[in-house]
Parts: structure tokens; sequence; C-alpha cells
């Protein structure tokens, strides 16, 4: 797949590395010709000097061939700028935005722009590490029918299975992580103190999941 990324700082020079060590071709777009010194000298993607929603230097990049966009410069509105004009004007489907302004964030997601906020995500995760009672959502889903949580599983759940914290309808257990290793869990899997787990969740029901994760596998009933 061909890849545009608009913005060479380093989460651009990051994404453009990581893209054509993955096999893809790659294009990035920055205004300033001296941003590209971030990448290594045995980068052979294309380097186009330009604000990335100028639609001469987006053809140059190759987005007319391209799978997929990030704007991730250091500007909300030119990120935003940049995904609209990708999706709208060139059709590309898999756009994402860097958004500094959480409050920006969801609002773009909600009309379907995909957004990166890099503070919002920063401190969530800081915080949910540091009060991992905390009750965080790690994604939400534009229409927030559907959030993944990350939860330390107590210790009163040690010993019992893990698929035991579903609850029907409402909770699916994704993965697990037990001492840096994550898995998906099976039916024979049975939770250990230092557990983590990743669970989707209906945004309707995230406070019953609490409470039949706190509560325990001998309060929490049939589900």
């Amino acid at each position: 797949m061909h890849v545009v990324v608009v913005g060479c700082g380093r989460v651009g020079a990051g994404l453009a590395i990581g893209c054509e060590e993955l096999g893809h071709t790659v294009a990035v777009i920055d205004r300033r010709e001296k941003a590209f010194v971030r990448l290594p000298e045995t980068f052979a993607g294309r380097k186009i000097v330009g604000v990335g929603f100028d639609q001469d230097r987006l053809r140059e990049a190759g987005i007319e061939e391209a799978g997929a966009l990030a704007a991730v410069t250091n500007g909300d509105n030119s990120n935003i700028l940049v995904a609209r004009v990708a999706r709208e004007t060139f059709g590309i489907e898999r756009v994402a935005a860097r958004i500094y302004d959480p409050r920006r964030a969801a609002i773009y997601e909600r009309v379907g722009i995909p957004t990166v906020a890099t503070v919002q995500w920063a401190t969530e995760r800081i915080m949910h590490r540091i009060l991992p009672d905390r009750a965080v959502s790690d994604w939400v889903d534009p229409s927030a029918k559907v959030m993944l949580v990350e939860r330390p599983v107590p210790g009163t759940w040690a010993g019992h299975p893990v698929l035991g914290l579903e609850i029907s309808g409402q909770a699916r257990l994704v993965g697990l992580t037990r001492l840096g290793v994550a898995c998906i869990p099976t039916e024979s899997l049975i939770c250990q103190d230092g557990d983590m787990v990743h669970v989707a969740v209906s945004g309707d029901h995230i406070d019953e999941f609490e409470r039949h994760l706190a509560e325990g596998p001998a309060a929490g009933g049939s589900h």
C-alpha cells in the first residue's frame, strides 16, 4: 500500500519509517526541507516540500494511488484540512489526523474523521497507570456505543476462569496481559494476580461491568 504522511516531525518521521519497514511505499510532505533530516539515509520514499493541503503537492506525493494518509503536523487546523481534502477530494478511506485539542478531536470523530488527541491520550494513559481504579476508556467509537477499556483484575478473581469476567451482550473480553505478555483469552485461562484485561464494553453498560468486576465471581451472579 502507498501511504502519504503530512508532517515530518518526530511522529511523522516515525510513521514514515515504520510504514516503510512493513513493506509499504511512503511519501512525506513537510513545508520545511530541513525536517527531512529526521528520516534515515536509507529512506526510499518521496520527500515533498510544501503544505499538505495543497492538492498539487498531494498529487506529487502519490495521493491518487494512496491507500492511507496521516496528517501529523503541529497544527490542528492544517491536519483537519489535510484529512478532509484526502477524504472528500481524493476518496481516501484510511485517514487519521493528529489533534492537540481534545474538544476538537471529539467533534471531528463524530463527523467521521479519525483523530488522535495527543494531550488527551497522554493524560489518560498516565492517569490510568497511576490511578488504576479511575473509570477511563482506551477507545470509544464516535457514537459512544462501544468502548474498549483496560482494567487490572481484582484479587477476588484469582483462580477463576478469565471468561467469567464477561457479561453476555454487554462486555466481551478481547485480550489479557500477564507479566508483560498479551494473549487472546481461552476457556481454560485462569485469572492470576497482576493480570490486566482488555474488554469491549457497551457504552450503556459500563457501570454494570465495573460492578461485576469489583464484586467478584461469587457476588457477580450468572452472566
